[in-house]
């Protein structure tokens, strides 16, 4: 057994998401978001390099050994799955196992809005799941394409890196491709699914240009398109899609948008009451003609007044969606306190009073 294993196993046993290793700390566990260090002596660097190798293949070594960054996959002898990420850095070797549940959760036990599931019952058009790193986008996703997979008869290409959550074709057929180990690029990838007659194609990551111009594409072309962008808030995400290709494309991406884009989920993982557990909070952004026509008129500013107008179709801010979590008893405001943007709305709530601004008082 590889020696990583036992403490990938002690991290499941503890319930957290992410073990961290690094030379000249011991193993860190993050444990309902929070880093915490094991009882374990520092690592040394030939000590954790050994243990890395361990689990690489030759393909894997060779390029660690190149000096890239190595992305993948691996299940531990126990049966645990984890995303892996390998780098170096001043002092050695770096790694990073993020924990992927064996089951696929419902979209119910996630307790995203039901818009989330009634968006899964188009059948063209672009649907953007955002957040920064360890939101849950990848996990909102698999339940997406869980719930088509157990409800309709499609063909559903996913391309990811790396493979997370396995899934078992149900209804549909559920084709998993790995950047690196069956595809050189995501735009490749879906130049290539869309000849292999998808009704829904998966961007794992819609990272640069080339890839957002094809999903836009495929999106176009009679297909659902979902995907994932490392923005934060409809606004930005809008944003970033119209910035990232090049200038003359600038009115082509904007009308794609206001035709083609379905909805923008941007979502956080906010703690729980007891501190136990991380929810799930999204902001959600429903395409309608108001907003189609902020983003052909360059006011893409105005999009949250349109959000927050929008509640019987389904949308609402990330303040809102807090607020109302809050009330409910369902997250601890503290927490809540930090993704807030107008964190006056929730001054009231806060317990520990040493998070909020100081205000000078005068002599």
């Amino acid at each position: 057994m590889p020696r990583i294993d036992a403490f990938l196993k002690l991290g499941l046993a503890q319930g957290c998401s992410d073990v961290h290793l690094a030379v000249g700390v011991p193993p860190m566990l993050r444990l309902h978001g929070d880093l915490m260090p094991i009882k374990f002596r520092d690592l040394g660097a030939a000590e954790l390099e050994s243990y890395v190798g361990e689990i690489l293949t030759p393909g894997q070594k060779e390029r660690f050994g190149s000096g890239r960054d190595v992305d993948f996959s691996y299940v531990s002898e126990d049966g645990g799955r984890f995303r892996v990420n390998v780098f170096r850095k001043e002092t050695g070797v770096g790694a990073t196992f993020r924990f992927i549940p064996g089951d696929i959760p419902k979209l119910e036990k996630l307790q995203l809005p039901k818009i989330i599931q009634r968006l899964c019952d188009y059948h063209q058009g672009m649907i953007l799941v955002t957040g920064s790193t360890g939101t849950g986008k990848s996990t909102t996703l698999a339940a997406m394409i869980d719930h088509l997979n157990s409800t309709q008869n499609l063909n559903i290409i996913s391309l990811e890196d790396p493979i997370e959550f396995v899934h078992r074709s149900k209804r549909s057929q559920v084709v998993q491709r790995e950047l690196g180990s069956h595809l050189p690029s995501f735009a490749e990838g879906i130049r290539a699914a869309l000849r292999q007659d998808p009704d829904v194609i998966l961007v794992g990551e819609m990272r640069d240009a080339e890839t957002i111009s094809m999903a836009m594409t495929a999106a176009e072309t009679g297909h659902l398109v979902l995907g994932t962008l490392h923005t934060t808030g409809a606004v930005k995400t809008i944003d970033r899609v119209i910035d990232a290709l090049p200038g003359e494309m600038r009115e082509q991406t904007k009308s794609f948008l206001s035709q083609s884009l379905l909805a923008v989920i941007s979502q956080v993982l906010v703690k729980t009451p007891d501190n136990r557990a991380r929810r799930a909070i999204a902001e959600i952004m429903v395409m309608n003609r108001a907003i189609a026509k902020l983003i052909m008129t360059d006011q893409t500013h105005q999009i949250p007044s349109q959000l927050q107008m929008g509640r019987d179709q389904g949308m609402q801010l990330m303040d809102q969606a807090l607020l109302d979590a809050i009330q409910r008893k369902e997250l601890d405001p503290d927490d809540a306190f930090r993704y807030a943007t107008d964190k006056g709305l929730f001054t009231r709530f806060v317990t520990d009073t040493s998070m909020l601004p100081k205000v000078d008082v005068p002599a």
